[in-house]
């Protein structure tokens, strides 16, 4: 099977039991996206398939053949220059521990791509919207309930968020300049 990681092809071989975080951490050595819960309840390994954002420990690796998978480690331009949303968590202390960042950047990302598409969440406005969606506190918190951080960085997490939601290139990674 080949899985597009971060930009670059990878011919993989694995038994199709193996989901999408063991691939990536033990067959490709991308440790980015850590293992939580194991069981979709944590987002602690949150990555992007296809722009999407996904919990890597409920894929299995052998339903994603060529696919595009984003990780913490492919959010960076190819030069190393920081995403928008690296450069806010960092300067919004938006972490204590680190252990659940690189899956709260991927979905942070994710839910910027969602908001700019008009993609509304469940505390969004009733009414219809034309264009995107408006990212108060609220509704970031809302779009990111999905990734706990025992540490409660919360608050910081949605400063962060907020300020890079103002950046149109908080939605791009570093395999969209490649690509």
């Amino acid at each position: 099977m080949t899985l597009r990681v971060n930009g670059v092809h990878h011919d993989l071989d694995l038994d199709h039991r193996v989901t999408l975080l063991d691939a990536l951490r033990e067959h490709l050595d991308l440790t980015g996206a850590k293992k939580g819960c194991d069981h979709g309840q944590c987002g602690a390994c949150t990555v992007l398939v296809d722009g999407r954002r996904a919990n890597s420990c409920l894929l299995l690796a052998v339903a994603l053949d060529g696919c595009e998978i984003t990780t913490v480690e492919g959010l960076a331009a190819p030069d190393g220059t920081l995403h928008p949303l690296q450069r806010a968590f960092i300067e919004h202390d938006a972490f204590q521990c680190g252990y659940c960042t690189p899956g709260q950047l991927c979905s942070a990302v994710g839910a910027l791509r969602e908001a700019a598409a008009g993609h509304p969440s469940h505390v969004t406005a009733t009414a219809p919207q034309a264009g995107p969606a408006v990212l108060t506190a609220e509704e970031i918190r809302e779009r990111l309930s999905g990734n706990l951080c025992r540490c409660g960085a919360y608050p910081a997490i949605v400063r962060a968020v907020a300020d890079a939601g103002a950046d149109a290139a908080a939605t791009r990674t570093g395999a969209d300049v490649i690509a």
